[in-house]
């Protein structure tokens, strides 16, 4: 009898340990809160492209506070694009690229984007390009190169920090870029100034994955239960 207790004890606190065993996956893939813009994600692999005809005066740049400050951390740590990526009367094409990412088919993209006003045509897309470390989007203000697939298309933008979440399912065992494209037609009339903030490439895995050597002494100590219990028994 004591030994059954003993071994009853065992399985208990084995169990117990395969319970609390530490879960995995929910892995951050690619984390970026935008504290350096540009150099900062150009030195990280980021690459930064501008498609607008004419081409004007700025790019993806560093936030600015007083149009509105970032969604969180500095005032100003959010990367930045307006109409004047383009000259006046022009289209606006302004990519910003991810660096290259292997995907197993249960990671996700979010990321929080805002505009200043949504009264003048503002719009985003995400892209993916399955083209390994491919940062090809053309040349033209309607070219899209390798980023064929297009996850999300913003046509109606929030005036207020907004978190999209995108699955990336359907791009498992793929190995490629995503990217955002900042969209604006005519700029006389058309575009003001957008931000995007606290980006994330996660894995959505949370499975709980015991140690070996808790399931082999969980399994040892039901076995030996087993036995003592039936010599009880006989």
């Amino acid at each position: 009898m004591r030994m059954l207790k003993l071994v009853s004890a065992i399985v208990v606190v084995g169990a117990l340990h395969v319970l609390s065993a530490p879960r995995v996956g929910a892995a951050t893939i690619l984390s970026e809160d935008f504290n350096y813009v540009p150099g900062g994600l150009t030195g990280a692999g980021w690459i930064i492209t501008n498609n607008s005809d004419p081409s004007g005066s700025t790019s993806w740049f560093q936030g600015n506070a007083g149009v509105f400050p970032a969604q969180e951390g500095a005032p100003n740590a959010y990367a930045a694009a307006n109409y004047l990526a383009a000259a006046v009367g022009g289209n606006v094409s302004l990519w910003l690229i991810l660096p290259q990412l292997t995907l197993t088919g249960d990671e996700s993209l979010t990321f929080f984007t805002r505009t200043e006003s949504s009264d003048f045509g503002d719009g985003l897309e995400v892209r993916y390009s399955a083209n390994l470390a491919s940062s090809d989007v053309g040349t033209a203000t309607d070219s899209v190169g390798d980023f064929t697939t297009v996850l999300l298309a913003i046509n109606s933008y929030p005036e207020t920090w907004t978190q999209y979440s995108i699955s990336l399912l359907g791009l498992s065992g793929t190995s490629g870029r995503l990217a955002f494209r900042y969209l604006v037609t005519d700029t006389s009339v058309n575009g003001d100034y957008i931000g995007i903030d606290t980006l994330r490439v996660s894995s959505s895995s949370t499975a709980p994955v015991p140690e070996p050597a808790t399931l082999t002494l969980v399994g040892l100590g039901i076995a030996v239960a087993r036995c003592r219990l039936r010599r009880s028994r006989a």
